[in-house]
């Protein structure tokens, strides 16, 4: 293929999923209550009106400036809306929506950022230089632009029910399997975390390909299910200190933790809080929570949360000591493989999609929520920070953040690749990401 045919279907490609990618984060702010942009649903976030100029702000950073070296045309929009917020413990945000600009003016940023970065691809040529070589800026761009469409959906998880527009579609109907609490054993074998640096894309975290040997474990089949997780909570799992590491104790005190924060009590019952409605607990969902309560559930149970490489072994591993591209084989992503892809704004039942299981029939480990592992977030080696992003991980290789795998409902299915990464400090309880446990 020449070179200029090369970079036309490339472009081509490119040009798709930004215009899918936009189609999506659009949408969703068209879910919001007219008055509902200056809402701040998690105290620890932004407003969702930084989210609506960060996207575009974000592509003109990242494109104009740093790969076509570009003047700005609002450098002050360029600046405030540049970076989001870590959730940590306290410091929590304290601006006014006074504070931010009219979105009439937001709107126009958004409009003339996305001409000017249109007008960039058309012209792009693909191997001028490292940042452009198969479009990295753009796809970069493009997936932390679907990144963001999970972050705001969280973020409107919490958001009063009249403060949003309840979509046409929210709901679906998925058998309900019999589970258990059973486990499966996982023999020992290569678990390859990363991805070679070969032209194949992947954020810096992700490289460079490191492979390892996992001794024999035994994982649960299922992700710890919210039926399971409520004998925690009856038994006074929340009230056992020796169950909680000393940060995770002080934390749960002070903020006032005794139950998942998706949970709402009901006399004696629990209800669900979901995306558009409250409902009585679903026993059969997998439980979200906080890295802190995920750990101390596992020491009730005499377990721990497993390791990234033993969950990368019980995902991709096969008994023969091949490796797999996804759980099920080496086909891509379909919506009969598990929940993501935005494919329901709420869980599933476990195990509804046994054709996702992996080969040591292992279930959702795409897709229903994102897994914690024990594992603290770090570089693998060979790690090199992107040049026109140098903080994008390295800002968070700090003792801090646990990793994350899988992903969720609400989780583009290209973010499904087996070395992708996620992570998040250990007492943020408000997103989708669930866990199961593991035994010697």
């Amino acid at each position: 293929m020449s070179s200029t045919a090369h970079d036309d279907e490339l472009r081509l490609r490119l040009t798709t999923r930004l215009v899918e990618a936009r189609a999506r984060t659009d949408a969703l702010f068209g879910l919001l209550a007219p008055d509902a942009i200056h809402d701040r649903p998690i105290p620890e976030r932004h407003r969702i009106v930084f989210y609506r100029g960060h996207l575009e702000a974000f592509d003109w950073n990242l494109i104009a400036k740093s790969a076509f070296g570009i003047d700005s045309f609002n450098a002050r929009f360029d600046d405030l809306f540049a970076f989001g917020i870590d959730p940590v413990d306290g410091g929590l945000p304290s601006d006014n929506p006074a504070d931010w600009p009219p979105m009439v003016e937001i709107e126009a940023y958004i409009r003339l950022t996305r001409r000017a970065v249109d007008g960039f691809l058309r012209e792009a040529r693909f191997d001028a230089s490292e940042d452009l070589l198969n479009g990295l800026v753009f796809q970069v761009a493009i997936e932390h632009r679907l990144m963001h469409r999970e972050t705001l959906a969280y973020m409107y998880h919490w958001l009063p029910l009249e403060r949003k527009i309840k979509p046409d579609r929210a709901s679906s109907s998925f058998p309900i399997r019999g589970v258990s609490a059973e486990s499966v054993e996982v023999p020992d074998g290569p678990a390859t975390l990363g991805v070679v640096r070969n032209g194949t894309f992947g954020w810096d975290n992700e490289f460079d390909r490191n492979q390892v040997r996992v001794p024999r474990f035994r994982i649960d089949r299922h992700k710890v299910t919210n039926g399971r997780y409520l004998e925690f909570v009856r038994e006074g799992g929340y009230r056992d200190r020796s169950l909680w590491k000393p940060a995770d104790w002080e934390w749960k005190c002070r903020v006032g933790v005794e139950c998942p924060s998706f949970w709402q009590p009901d006399g004696d019952a629990w209800m669900q809080r979901n995306m558009f409605d409250v409902r009585p607990l679903p026993a059969s969902w997998p439980v979200y929570v906080s890295h802190a309560e995920a750990a101390a559930f596992a020491r009730w149970t005499g377990k721990t949360l497993p390791s990234e490489q033993q969950l990368h072994r019980a995902a991709y591993g096969t008994p023969g000591g091949a490796e797999r591209a996804y759980p099920w084989g080496d086909e891509p992503p379909t919506a009969r493989r598990g929940n993501f892809d935005f494919g329901s704004w709420n869980p599933t039942p476990v195990g509804a999609f046994p054709a996702g299981n992996s080969a040591f029939g292992v279930s959702d480990l795409l897709g229903n929520g994102w897994e914690w592992t024990s594992t603290l977030f770090a570089p693998f080696e060979g790690f090199e920070k992107f040049n026109f992003y140098p903080g994008y991980s390295t800002d968070f290789f700090d003792g801090k953040h646990y990793v994350v795998k899988g992903g969720s409902a609400q989780t583009a299915a290209c973010m499904l690749r087996r070395s992708f990464r996620n992570w998040f400090q250990p007492h943020y309880p408000r997103i989708y990401t669930g866990f199961r446990c593991v035994a010697a």
